[in-house]
């Protein structure tokens, strides 16, 4: 059995809250408790071991944008970002939802890299939004 076959993808339960606090500490656990009861936090697991985060938002409460997706570092490179995103994708579009959002700071080259590589276009840039100074750079993909 290959490596993507091992990957199993699934909105968060309550027994990932304490895992997704650390993977996401900036965010306050009482918004990570109602992102997951809104299905807005999705878990990847390789072997029942937690793996990949994804936190999805919705700009303007409609339209929908990851504000942040993160792999383990041992386990980046085997598929589990992809598998994340596949997720959420068929996720939206039986929402009726036509595309996804996604941003990176100006200074991270290869989470740049990423979008583009899974399908996701440049469409915008806000320049001194982050710490230091720098941009972002935003993303979109259709899901049609």
């Amino acid at each position: 059995m290959g490596k993507a076959e091992e990957i199993e993808i699934r909105f968060a339960r309550a027994e990932d809250l304490a895992w997704c606090r650390v993977e996401d500490a900036l965010v306050a656990e009482e918004v990570i408790r109602r992102k997951m009861e809104l299905n807005e936090i999705i878990v990847a697991e390789i072997g029942g071991r937690r793996a990949g985060y994804l936190r999805l938002e919705y700009l303007w409460s409609k339209m929908p944008f990851i504000g942040l997706i993160v792999v383990q570092e041992e386990n980046r490179g085997q598929g589990i970002g992809q598998a994340l995103l596949k997720f959420l994708e068929l996720f939206l579009r039986r929402n009726g939802h036509k595309a996804l959002f996604s941003s990176s700071q100006a200074s991270e080259p290869s989470p740049q890299a990423w979008h583009r590589a899974v399908g996701f276009e440049e469409c915008g840039f806000l320049a001194g939004v982050n710490e230091g100074g720098v941009g972002e750079v935003f993303f979109r993909k259709s899901l049609t």
